[in-house]
C-alpha cells in the first residue's frame, strides 16, 4: 500500500519504518527541514535499538522516503497517519495544534478518498475535531470528497518499539467506516498472522483506550513505589513482596519494580491530560491525582537518602552518576528522575560526573549551562574520587560491575541505588554502604548503623 506518515518523531519514524519493512511504499513528512535533511543523509534524530539499520535498509530499497512537501505527501498515500507531538499545555491539557495543522493540510490538498489515521495520543473527541477541520477545508474548496477518520493509538515502549510494532499484543482501531476498516485490516494483516489481535471499536473508545492503558500502568508504578517506601520503614524487603504479589495471576509481575519514579514522553503528560479531560467534564479522578503526586514525591526519595547519609552537608562533595535517560535503551530525558537529582545536587554546591550509554548528547543539549556537571567516557571513568555512586537508570551495563574496581575508584564505598540492581547482603560483604529502594538496610562489618543514624539526625535536626 501507499502510506503517508506525518511526523518524523518517535512514533512517526518507527511507524513509517516498520510499515516499509513489510513492503509498503511509505512517504514520511515533516515540516522540520533539518530533521528531513538529517534523515535523507542517513542520520536518525532519535535513539531506538535497531531503527537506524532498518531505515537504511528500506531507504536503499526505495520503500521509505522523507519529504517536507505537504502536497506531495497528501497525494501519495490513501492512508494518512498523523503521528505528531501533543505536548502538555501549562494546565496539563494536550496541545493539539500540530494535529489540527496536519488535518488542515490534508483537507487543503486531498482530491480523492483518504483514510486519516490518528496515531498521536489525543483526548477523547479529537477524531470529531479532525473530521470537522478536514470537512471545513474541503467546503472552502467547494469539494465533496469522501474521507474517513480513524483512531489507531500506539502502544510502543521506548527501547523496544520495533519489536512492539512488529509483534503487537493488540492493534486498536477506532473506526466507523467499512472501507477504512478493510484497508487497515489489510495493512496490519502481516503483523498478526499467527492470530488476529486487531480490536475494532468506535472512535472515542479507541482514543480513551490509550489514556486508560497509560493511567493503569502509571498507577501500578506509583503504588509499588509507595509500598516500597512503607516496606523500608517496616523492615520488610520489597523485592520479596514483589515476588509474592506478582505470583498472583490477577496481578502479574509487569510494572511492579520500585524505583525513583516514572518519566518519559507518555506517562507524565497522559496522566495530566486524562485528569484535565475529566475535570472539563465535571469528574475528579482522585486515584490519578494521587498517582501523580506520589510520582513527584518519589523522585526525591534518593535525594532524602543522600541527605540523611551525609547529614545534609553536600557542598563540595562529588558524586558519580550512572544513568541519565528515564529508562534504558533510549536517550529520552523528558521528566527523567535524574534531572531532579542533578538540579538538587548542583544547587547544594556538589559536583557530578555522569555516564549514560546513549543519553549524554541529549543531556548536554537540555542542560547546556549546568555548572558542576561533567560527563565520562565509561562507567569507570566517572567513579574516580567520587564520594558516592548514584544509580538512576537500569542499563544492562550497570548490572554486573566489578565491585572491587568500584570500591578502589570511589573515595568512599557508598552506593545509592534508585533501581535496586544489586543484593544488599552481597554489597555489605564487599564492604559497601548500599542504599536501595524499599529493601532492608545491611551495613558492612566496619560501619556502625547507630553512629550513622546519630550523625544524620544531629546534622538534620
Amino acid at each position: 500500500m501507499k502510506v503517508t506518515v506525518i511526523g518524523s518523531g518517535y512514533v512517526g519514524l518507527v511507524t513509517a519504518t516498520c510499515l516499509a519493512e513489510y513492503g509498503n511504499d511509505v512517504l514520511c513528512l515533516d515540516v522540520d527541514a533539518s530533521k528531513i535533511e538529517l534523515l535523507n543523509q542517513g542520520g536518525v534524530p532519535i535513539y531506538e535499538p535497531g531503527l537506524e539499520e532498518m531505515i537504511k535498509r528500506n531507504r536503499a530499497a526505495a520503500r521509505l522516503r522523507f519529504t517536507t512537501n505537504i502536497a506531495e505527501s497528501v497525494a501519495h498515500g490513501t492512508i494518512q497517519f498523523i503521528a505528531v507531538g501533543t505536548p502538555p499545555n501549562e494546565d496539563g491539557s494536550a496541545d493539539l495544534q500540530y494535529v489540527v495543522a496536519a488535518a488542515s493540510h490534508i483537507g487543503r490538498h486531498m482530491n480523492t478518498y483518504k483514510v486519516i489515521v490518528n496515531k498521536s495520543t489525543v483526548p477523547v473527541g479529537t477524531g470529531d475535531e479532525v473530521r470537522a477541520v478536514i470537512a471545513n477545508q474541503l467546503a472552502q474548496r467547494g469539494l465533496n470528497s469522501s474521507f474517513a477518520v480513524v483512531a489507531n493509538p500506539e502502544f510502543l515502549k521506548e527501547g523496544a518499539a520495533i519489536d512492539d510494532f512488529m509483534r503487537p499484543d493488540r492493534i486498536v482501531i477506532g473506526c466507523e467506516d467499512e472501507t477504512a476498516s478493510d484497508l487497515l485490516h489489510a495493512l496490519y494483516a502481516p503483523f498478526v498472522r499467527n492470530h488476529d489481535r486487531i480490536l475494532l471499536m468506535d472512535l472515542r473508545s479507541a482514543e480513551m483506550t490509550k489514556y486508560a492503558a497509560n493511567a493503569m500502568l502509571a498507577t501500578r508504578i506509583s503504588l509499588m513505589n509507595e509500598l516500597a517506601n512503607l516496606a523500608e520503614i517496616l523492615g520488610a524487603d520489597i523485592e520479596l513482596v514483589r515476588k509474592g504479589i506478582g505470583a498472583d495471576p490477577r496481578i502479574g509481575y509487569h510494572f511492579l519494580y520500585p524505583g525513583v519514579g516514572y518519566g518519559g514522553s507518555c506517562f507524565p503528560k497522559d496522566v495530566q491530560a486524562l485528569q484535565r479531560t475529566a475535570n472539563e467534564n465535571g469528574i475528579q479522578l482522585q486515584v490519578l491525582s494521587a498517582v501523580e503526586q506520589a510520582n513527584l514525591a518519589q523522585k526525591s526519595v534518593i535525594i532524602h537518602k543522600i541527605n540523611q547519609r551525609f547529614a545534609g552537608n553536600l557542598s563540595g562533595m562529588h558524586f558519580a552518576l550512572w544513568g541519565l535517560a528515564f529508562k534504558p535503551n533510549t536517550d529520552d530525558m523528558r521528566d527523567a528522575p535524574s534531572r531532579v537529582l542533578i538540579e538538587y545536587l548542583l544547587a547544594q554546591g556538589a559536583t557530578i560526573a555522569a555516564y549514560d550509554p546513549v543519553a549524554m548528547t541529549e543531556a548536554r543539549r537540555i542542560m547546556p549551562n549546568a555548572t558542576g556537571l561533567h560527563y565520562g567516557e565509561s562507567p569507570q571513568a566517572v567513579l574516580v574520587q567520587a564520594d558516592a555512586l548514584v544509580i538512576m537508570t537500569e542499563w544492562k551495563v550497570f548490572r554486573s560491575p566489578d565491585f572491587a574496581e568500584i570500591k578502589a575508584l570511589l573515595s568512599q564505598a557508598i552506593i545509592f541505588d534508585g533501581r535496586n540492581l544489586y543484593e544488599p547482603q552481597y554489597l555489605a560483604k564487599q564492604g559497601f554502604e548500599y542504599y536501595p529502594i524499599g529493601r532492608k538496610q545491611i551495613y558492612p562489618a566496619n560501619v556502625s548503623s547507630t553512629s550513622l543514624a546519630e550523625q544524620s539526625t544531629e546534622a538534620l535536626y
